[in-house]
């Protein structure tokens, strides 16, 4: 199954927080889409990583994606090594996307700025024709995306570009909502956390709202990159 778009991040919740109106518009306009997890979040203050697999899977419906999968390495404890490089290059391997979108390069939680990259990093590897790899038993053929970008989270790191996502802000909210254990709750008993006031759920609008307004539209979502986004022609920017 080849994929127009791979959505990465380091946890559960990561990928609707820091892209989800960008996947949402793009697979209106008929890309296809999916979305790898590196980690169950098991170290998440609240919920359990049962209770995230089950509301990834539910932010997953509401976002339209095609595949979503988990590669379970331990939160907070994983490397850019070898062996995850490896398991990461097998799935783009799998999925064959032409772009890899992927954690903020820095950012409070230290999962983020590694994750980043160690993404990054297997994108290029899994270009190399030498580094061999199997799934399910098959022999895998090289593949390198044709771009990645890094998505915006918690810190303000200055967007390189800005995608407009007006019309789509309230599916990315209900994609973010779907981790109801991780967000604002009134009524929860349990610790709380940078994430779960309502001023971060706040944020998820207008944050974007300001990206919007920066662009003269609604909402915009942020990205930054490694190397320079060509255009063919001016008018190709709005």
């Amino acid at each position: 199954m080849k994929l127009d778009i791979l959505a990465i991040g380091a946890h559960p919740d990561d990928v609707e927080l820091g892209c989800g109106a960008t996947i949402a518009k793009e697979i209106s306009k008929g890309k296809t889409v999916g979305i790898l997890d590196l980690t169950r979040g098991e170290l998440g203050t609240r919920g359990s990583a049962d209770l995230r697999d089950i509301e990834a899977a539910n932010a997953a419906k509401v976002l339209g994606v095609t595949v979503r999968e988990n590669l379970a390495f331990a939160d907070g404890f994983f490397k850019n090594d070898k062996a995850h490089q490896l398991e990461i290059i097998k799935m783009i391997r799998k999925y064959q996307p032409e772009i890899v979108l992927c954690n903020a390069i820095d950012d409070r939680h230290i999962d983020h700025g590694k994750g980043s990259q160690l993404v990054s990093d297997a994108c290029f590897l899994s270009g190399l024709i030498k580094i061999e790899t199997e799934l399910d038993g098959t022999s895998q053929e090289k593949w390198r995306p044709k771009q990645v970008y890094h998505y915006i989270q918690w810190k303000n790191i200055e967007p390189d570009f800005v995608v407009d996502v007006s019309g789509f802000i309230e599916k990315k909210q209900d994609a973010v909502m779907a981790y109801s254990s991780q967000f604002y709750d009134p009524n929860s008993k349990e610790a709380e956390t940078p994430i779960t006031s309502k001023n971060f759920t706040d944020s998820i609008i207008y944050r974007a709202r300001d990206l919007g307004r920066l662009i003269g539209v609604d909402h915009a979502e942020g990205f930054t990159v490694e190397r320079y986004v060509a255009v063919d022609s001016l008018d190709n920017l709005i």
